[in-house]
């Protein structure tokens, strides 16, 4: 996935440039006339059976690949939304039994990474921290799926997968403006929930929100907006999480995402050996962060004014946990953004560093560019999930034989609107919807969260999510409620063998733990 500087996040977010197409925009209507003789458009459903083996107990499920359309006040299409449920099959109260809803980021992700990745009946096996060769590809049981413990949706949000707008021709008054947009999106998704769990009979059912990266953006918006309209949900889990933007946002004037970013920087720096550092990374880490949040964050608000003997002693520190040297630092005056990092790191090994994930090493299109302008993380695994899905939901889930499945659409992406106010003050900023999360907290005081975090992770830094959770402005009652975990690994958790089956664990006693054991 590829993606100019502006977007600052794919994934997963992937910035993927294979599977975009015109085709997540509406056709623009011929005539008012031709638009009237169109047909309604109306839901489509693709019902199948599989099973999948977890930890050596069988699991029969029913799925459901198919669309939903969602309507206007006054009851008109705007867009077909699609998904794939994944039920278990002879459950005593399936009302009862937990649902969770899925899906990935960009802005403009399909689902297909946490579907094929992380959480389906069936896996697509890419490598870890290097390049997945071609086909043919091997899908194998998904022997950490979370249908032993829940149901599944995985959700393809508007302009992805077969999510369609409905416009003027196709017998709607969808648009662009309706989907792609924080408040847009959110909108949408919340329609397309209370639809599936009115047409499925889930109200009873233990809820959950699970998104990775600008999904986890979507999932604050939408447990508030879903709980403010009666459907309370047991838990939210963040994965790769993303709420308040300024973390993340090197803009001139914000020194709050060098912060951030250190101890991301630091853990890639420890992997390639560019630095050494001590056995035990989690403490490493821990000694990064007081510095960064401490000496370093000082030394960045005196801006010109710093001395030049303090100076000198953080450019010192910074080579030491960065691996880069003292001259690039001072030259970059201590603030060294993402993409020169990633050009920086291995330069002199002609290698560019991963984004997604800092442990991918890739060939730098231009080894005088002082800006990495591909991630070799996404090159690595974009053909491997693309292939494997495009077959899997023909093949198997049979939906979509004459359709293009967009794997990640940058139509999406660019026309996306970012304006979003989630606090007490209409000012603008910086994207932050660490307010809706708050709020959807103090509103449902059993409301559970569960934020996953990749040490290597160059898209969302750990460290970002961590300060974002120290400022929600909750009182300790609520703050109790939210637990973070750590990873070896990058953005993308399951890419990882040993991460996933972390992952699963955690998960499973998480919805065990909030669901008042109704499974």
């Amino acid at each position: 996935m590829k993606r100019n500087l502006a977007l600052l996040l794919a994934g997963t977010a992937l910035s993927l440039s294979l599977g975009v197409s015109a085709a997540d925009a509406p056709a623009k209507p011929e005539t008012q006339s031709a638009a009237a003789h169109v047909a309604p458009p109306k839901d489509e459903k693709s019902v199948t059976h599989g099973s999948v083996t977890i930890n050596g107990k069988r699991i029969d499920y029913t799925a459901t690949a198919g669309t939903i359309i969602l309507k206007n006040k006054e009851g008109k299409p705007t867009g077909s939304m699609f998904y794939v449920a994944y039920v278990k099959n002879g459950v005593r109260d399936p009302s009862t039994r937990p649902i969770a809803f899925l899906y990935n980021g960009g802005p403009g992700s399909s689902s297909v990474w946490l579907h094929m990745g992380a959480f389906g009946p069936v896996r697509v096996i890419s490598g870890d921290a290097r390049h997945t060769p071609p086909a043919p590809y091997n899908v194998v049981n998904n022997n950490d799926s979370l249908l032993d413990v829940s149901d599944l949706v995985f959700i393809d949000a508007m302009g992805t997968g077969f999510s369609r707008i409905i416009g003027k021709d196709q017998g709607g008054v969808g648009t662009p403006k309706d989907f792609y947009g924080v408040n847009a999106d959110g909108k949408a998704f919340t329609q397309f929930i209370s639809d599936y769990v009115s047409r499925n009979d889930r109200w009873n059912s233990p809820k959950y929100l699970i998104g990775e990266s600008y999904g986890t953006t979507r999932s604050a918006v939408l447990v508030n907006d879903l709980q403010q309209q009666g459907m309370d949900f047991n838990g939210v889990v963040l994965m790769s999480s993303i709420l308040n933007f300024e973390t993340d946002s090197f803009n001139p004037g914000n020194d709050l995402p060098y912060i951030s970013f250190l101890p991301s920087y630091a853990a890639v720096a420890c992997y390639h050996k560019v630095t050494q550092c001590p056995a035990d990374l989690p403490a490493y880490l821990q000694q990064v962060k007081n510095f960064a949040r401490g000496e370093y964050a000082s030394a960045l608000m005196l801006g010109s004014s710093l001395p030049a003997a303090e100076k000198a002693q953080i450019v010192q520190k910074l080579a030491q946990y960065t691996g880069l040297k003292p001259s690039y630092i001072e030259k970059a005056d201590l603030r060294v953004s993402l993409f020169q990092f990633m050009a920086e790191l291995q330069r002199s090994k002609d290698l560019v560093t991963g984004r997604l994930d800092g442990r991918y090493s890739g060939y730098a299109a231009d080894q005088l560019a002082e800006y990495a302008f591909n991630d070799p993380q996404s090159d690595a695994i974009t053909g491997a999930y693309t292939a494997a899905f495009n077959r899997y939901v023909r093949q198997t889930l049979h939906f979509g034989e004459d359709r293009n499945y967009i794997v990640l659409s940058d139509t999406v992406g660019r026309d996306w609107n970012w304006k979003h106010y989630g606090g007490r003050i209409n000012w603008p900023g910086y994207t932050n919807v660490a307010p809706d999360l708050a709020a959807a907290m103090r509103y449902n005081p059993h409301l559970k969260v569960q934020i996953e975090n990749g040490y290597y992770d160059l898209a969302t830094p750990f460290y970002g999510t961590e300060y974002t959770v120290e400022h929600l402005g909750l009182p300790p009652a609520l703050q109790k409620n939210i637990t973070l975990n750590f990873y070896d690994c990058g953005h993308m958790l399951y890419e990882q063998p040993q991460s996933i089956k972390q992952l699963h664990a955690n998960l499973v006693n998480f919805i065990r733990g909030s669901d008042q054991g109704n499974r």
